[in-house]
This record gives structure tokens, C-alpha cells and sequence, in this order.
């Protein structure tokens, strides 16, 4: 069996960074975009957050559940994100609940040997369930840097780029 807990550490320091971009983030700078029809640093946020309930519906339903309210339906009648309306600051505990769900999914489907489900038969992490981990840091990165990017054209001084550059600090301990 592979060794999991470099790459389980890897991904609760991704949720860290997340967490330290959040805390860095004024109000004002959730609506920040690059005023040419691109997404917010809060849209980033929610597709970022939203991306683990997403896969999760589609892997392993009973692991994305807590995550959904049923209480709301969407278009296509499956219950909605419970964040899906919630103010920008309430996105931190989206974020927690997101990385516990999919960390949970993963574990469950390495301890029963079964595979993640295929719904699209695409061959979703069929080579391992871990590839989500891995897929989802990569994903948030993607997104981050893009955050970055709209913070430095919504006018943070290079001190406050440094300052949030710091975050560089979690993947060196």
C-alpha cells in the first residue's frame, strides 16, 4: 500500500494556505476582478470551495451529504451546496468541511478497496483515490494565483504582496 501521509500533509498545508489568503482577504476585496468580464476573488473562492462538494456528488454521495442541504434543490433537482448563497466571510468553514469530506472519502474508499465511483466512465482516480488530493491542490493553486493576480491589480502595495507571500512559510516547515 502507498504511504499516505506525506501526501495527507500536503493537503491539510494546501487548506492552510487557503485559510491564510481568507484571513488576508478585506471585505472590498471579495468583489475585486479584472474588469474584463472575468470572475471575483469571491467567485474564485466559490468554485474553489464548491469544487470538492462537486466531485464528491459524483465519487461518493454519502461523503459529499454533510456538505449539501436538502432542504434546497437545484435546477437538475439534487440538493444544493449548503454554501451556496453564504456570505464571503462564512467561506472558511466551506473550505473545512470541503477538505474533511474529501479526506474521509478518500480514506474510506483506500480502507474498502473499492473505487471511487464512475458516473461519467471517464476513469475518475481509478488508478487511486489519493489522485483527488493531489487534484485538488493543484486546482486550488490554480485558483489562488489567480486571486493573487486581482489583488495586485486591485492595488495591494508590494509590502502587502509580501506579507501575503508568506503563506510560501507552511510548505517549508
Amino acid at each position: 500500500m502507498i504511504e499516505l501521509s506525506l501526501l495527507l500533509d500536503s493537503f491539510r498545508r494546501n487548506g492552510r494556505v487557503n485559510e491564510t489568503v481568507l484571513a488576508a482577504l478585506t471585505p472590498a476585496d471579495f468583489d475585486l476582478s479584472d474588469g474584463r468580464g472575468g470572475w471575483t476573488i469571491e467567485r474564485h473562492l466559490r468554485h474553489m470551495a464548491g469544487f470538492r462538494v462537486g466531485w464528491l456528488w459524483n465519487l461518493s454521495r454519502e461523503h459529499a451529504d454533510p456538505l449539501l442541504d436538502h432542504t434546497q434543490r437545484d435546477a437538475d433537482g439534487d440538493p444544493q451546496w449548503r454554501w451556496h448563497d453564504c456570505p464571503p466571510a462564512e467561506l472558511a468553514a466551506a473550505f473545512a468541511a470541503g477538505d474533511e469530506a474529501t479526506v474521509n472519502a478518500v480514506q474510506a474508499h483506500l480502507d474498502s478497496g473499492e473505487p471511487f465511483a464512475d458516473p461519467w466512465n471517464e476513469g475518475a482516480y481509478r488508478s487511486h483515490p489519493a489522485h483527488f488530493l493531489q487534484h485538488t491542490i493543484v486546482h486550488d493553486s490554480h485558483h489562488r494565483g489567480q486571486i493573487m493576480a486581482l489583488l495586485r491589480l486591485g492595488g495591494r502595495t508590494k509590502e502587502e504582496m509580501d506579507a501575503l507571500d508568506d503563506h510560501w512559510a507552511i510548505w517549508r516547515e
